[in-house]
């Protein structure tokens, strides 16, 4: 037999078809040429030039919205969606929230929940990558408790009128559609706004330690005037921002084992190269530990996330299930750039290599989404059938 692969020691591409590793190969053909050459630049200048530019790229290569049908959406499958994420994250997680933020939240909630004319104005343009959407939920005092938001509409006449503020938007300030949630006198409601609306703005996040290349906003909506039909008409409630949620939390399951892979892979090959006391420190016992541990858990999320996507495609995966592979994927992941880390001793923290940026983006990826606490008490509700959330 050959010898193994140490990039897929499990034969993990075994489990997967033509069609897969296809749309795989895309993008991460197009990550390397268009992202690798400059993404520790963008880190360390804390920005993301042309992003419209990229999104159009994107939107050329089918990755927006991919995994949606109809609208100038790829209709791809979950599984494939979710090596999409794998290939984005491994550049950067900025760049794979980009394409999170527009196609899991924003064209979803619209997709999933908008009206025919809603989805024909917004659809094609977003999945096209003309047009970039973000998704407003988290607000300044209210993250992991959203059905305590502030941000209220009101109807005047038949219009409705938005005021509040959200926080931490990805995309905000590039964008130019904005699902927002608000409360109501008949629950929480999505509203689709465009960002052009008077009393709107997205001023930009800066001095960030995180994400750095990658837009992260603030909306504040002041008296935001919107026609009666910018509301999501399909749906109530907490259940239309939770379905988008549940969405953007699998493709971190799959996106956060991408920057896991691209610091293993870096260790890697670091520890056949760098020598000391006389030959290479992949040739010590202490080294090759660390590498297999990390990649044992590298590997065992890989099965994981593909079981996930299996069941995404079939309609049978749970929230709570989706809520397994997010808590472990990013928890591991840290795990994996931290140790190595030390395996480059201090070239680690260099930008010549991508782990300490990989690092600090997955303390973001950690927290958005659904803090680790969170998922615990999911799983835990679903283990147990008691709400230990209040």
């Amino acid at each position: 037999m050959p010898a193994p692969d140490p990039r897929d020691p499990l034969g993990f591409d075994d489990l997967l078809d033509d069609e897969d590793r296809a749309v795989r190969h895309t993008i991460r053909s197009w990550c390397e040429d268009r992202v690798m050459p400059h993404i520790a630049g963008w880190y360390e200048a804390g920005e993301m030039p042309s992003v419209r530019a990229l999104a159009r790229e994107l939107g050329g290569i089918g990755a927006l919205g991919m995994h949606l049908d109809g609208y100038g959406c790829a209709g791809s499958s979950a599984v494939q969606y979710g090596l999409a994420c794998l290939e984005l994250e491994a550049a950067d997680s900025g760049l794979r929230s980009l394409v999170s933020v527009q196609g899991s939240l924003a064209m979803y909630a619209i997709h999933r929940w908008g009206s025919e004319d809603q989805k024909l104005h917004w659809l094609p343009r977003m999945a096209s990558g003309e047009a970039i959407g973000c998704f407003g939920l988290t607000e300044p005092d209210h993250g992991s408790d959203p059905a305590s938001m502030r941000t209220a509409a009101k109807r005047e006449g038949s219009d409705w009128i938005l005021d509040g503020r959200k926080m931490w938007i990805t995309n905000g300030s590039v964008a130019d559609v904005a699902v927002v949630w608000a409360q109501t006198d008949n629950g929480v409601r999505g509203f689709v706004v465009p960002t052009d609306a008077p009393g709107f703005s997205a001023p930009e996040i800066k001095h960030k330690g995180s994400l750095r290349a990658s837009v992260t906003s603030e909306l504040v909506l002041d008296s935001v005037r919107l026609a009666g039909d910018a509301v999501l008409p399909e749906v109530h409630g907490l259940r239309g921002p939770l379905s988008c949620l549940n969405q953007a939390r699998y493709g971190i399951v799959w996106g956060a084992l991408g920057a896991a892979r691209s610091c293993l892979e870096a260790a890697r090959e670091y520890s056949t190269t760098r020598e000391q006391f006389g030959r290479p420190i992949g040739g010590f016992q202490l080294t090759q530990a660390k590498l297999a541990d990390m990649s044992l858990e590298l590997n065992k999320g890989l099965l994981l996330a593909l079981h996930l996507g299996r069941r995404m495609d079939a309609g049978t995966a749970r929230p709570e299930q989706i809520s397994y592979g997010k808590l472990n994927s990013v928890r591991e992941a840290i795990a994996i750039a931290r140790t190595s880390r030390t395996i480059l001793g201090a070239n680690g923290i260099s930008h010549e290599y991508p782990i300490m940026r990989h690092s600090a983006n997955l303390e973001s990826v950690l927290t958005y989404e659904g803090t680790p606490e969170m998922h615990q008490l999911v799983i835990g509700q679903a283990l147990t059938g008691q709400n230990a959330f209040r």
